[in-house]
C-alpha cells in the first residue's frame, strides 16, 4: 500500500509524523502516557510519529486532538482553501448571459 501512496504525500505524513514527535516533547508528554491517552499501543504512537501510512486516520486524529491540533485538520480540504476548484468553477462560468 505504501507504494501506491503517492511521494508526495508520503513526505508530508513524515512531515506530520515528526511534526507530532517534537509537539509531543514540547509538551513533557512521554511516549508511554500519550500511548494510554490516545487508546493506543506505543508501537503504533512510534509508526504515527514516522508517518507510517498504514496507521488509522483515527489514530492520527486521537494524538492530534491530545495535542491540540484536531481543529487544523477540520480545515485541510475547506471549500474556500479549494484553488483548484474553484479555478475550474470560474471555467464553467457562462462567457454571457442572455435576457
Amino acid at each position: 500500500m505504501v507504494s501506491r501512496l503517492p511521494l508526495s504525500a508520503q513526505r508530508s505524513l513524515r512531515k506530520l509524523g515528526s511534526d507530532m514527535a517534537i509537539a509531543r516533547k514540547r509538551r513533557r508528554i512521554s511516549t508511554s502516557s500519550m500511548a494510554e491517552r490516545a487508546d493506543i499501543s506505543r508501537a503504533t504512537l512510534v509508526k504515527i510519529e514516522r508517518g507510517d501510512p498504514s496507521v488509522s486516520m483515527a489514530a492520527y486524529m486521537w494524538v492530534l486532538a491530545i495535542l491540540g491540533f484536531e481543529a487544523r485538520m477540520a480545515d485541510l480540504a475547506k471549500p474556500e482553501s479549494d484553488e483548484i476548484g474553484m479555478t475550474l468553477d470560474e471555467e464553467r462560468l457562462p462567457k454571457r448571459i442572455r435576457s
